[in-house]
């Protein structure tokens, strides 16, 4: 039999290790609670430095088969080139691990209209490689989850600041607006800002058209040319 002096350290010691228990329990919830604060959107913007920005509801649904909407988890952006070698990135890795930009541009559709908005992203160049490209490759032609497809110069990728974003006005895009990735192609057409890219292809093909210069557009995309092949 038990005294009564050790019933009570036996009570004592039992309900310092519940204590203990329900501390770790509360520790872990907090750690959870922190982590998922981190992950909260930020506010969205409707000005950045004295500029003026547009809504996100102010684009225009045009895509061709409709919003497209990706699976993170299963995700993986394709690097190929002309050499037949290939890299996959998932969407952390490109986040997490490349220097990140934003630039107020406006994106000019051939319907019309137009929005100005501050885009957020990674320079392709940097997704690519400064060194990774082959001496013959020279378009890049992308590729969209839809089965969408542009393409525009090596040069005027890899010597010019150009955007992958993967957010604007400072939220995270939304799928309707290219989730994970879009193209922000500045000084070109609205149908070049390739959104839910899947794939940058390193290519030789200088004739290559993509879905919309194959129906008659123009494959530069030039802002200040008329967007009809000549």
């Amino acid at each position: 039999m038990l005294r009564g002096t050790e019933k009570t350290w036996i009570t004592v010691l039992f309900l310092a290790i519940l204590f203990l228990i329900s501390l770790s329990v509360y520790e872990e919830n907090v750690g959870r609670n922190v982590d998922r604060a981190r992950e909260l959107e930020s506010v969205r913007i409707e000005e950045y430095e004295g500029k003026r920005l547009s809504s996100l509801d102010d684009f225009r649904e045009n895509s061709i088969k409709g919003p497209q909407r990706i699976e993170i988890g299963s995700y993986r952006l394709r690097v190929t080139d002309t050499r037949n070698n290939s890299k996959e990135y998932t969407y952390e890795q490109i986040i997490n691990n490349l220097q990140k930009y934003k630039k107020v541009v406006t994106l000019n559709c051939v319907e019309g209209w137009s929005v100005t908005i501050l885009w957020e992203g990674v320079l392709v160049r940097d997704v690519i490689g400064k060194n990774a490209t082959p001496p013959d490759a020279k378009v890049i032609i992308f590729h969209a989850y839809d089965g969408y497809t542009t393409s525009l110069p090596v040069d005027y990728i890899m010597e010019k600041d150009i955007i992958m974003a993967y957010r604007m006005n400072n939220v995270t895009l939304p799928p309707e607006r290219g989730f994970p990735f879009e193209l922000v192609a500045e000084s070109k057409w609205g149908y070049k800002w390739i959104k839910w890219i899947t794939e940058i292809e390193l290519s030789n093909k200088t004739d290559y058209r993509g879905y919309w210069e194959s129906r008659g557009y123009s494959n530069s995309g030039d802002m200040d040319k008329g967007f009809f092949e000549e």
